[in-house]
């Protein structure tokens, strides 16, 4: 009673290829495809590391006195009276 027979599933077919048409279905399958073929490849060339992928040199700090700007205008330090 849990399982479905093989009339249920193919009269589940049916009704799908009916809804959906099988140039759609056709189309969907090969999304799938590349998809899955996309993943492996992105698999495959995260596990090897080359330099490029080596993070950079953190860049220096940027002081106050780089930050500021005499055209700057800093909102925060301002205060309504």
């Amino acid at each position: 009673m849990g399982s479905f027979s093989i009339w249920h599933w193919l009269i589940v077919l049916l009704i799908v290829v009916m809804v959906f048409g099988t140039k759609k279905l056709k189309n969907i399958g090969g999304d799938l495809g590349g998809a899955v073929k996309g993943f492996k490849d992105g698999m495959k060339e995260g596990g090897q590391s080359t330099a490029e992928d080596k993070p950079a040199a953190p860049a220096g700090q940027v002081t106050n006195a780089q930050a500021a700007d005499k055209a700057t205008i800093d909102v925060e330090a301002r205060q309504k009276s």
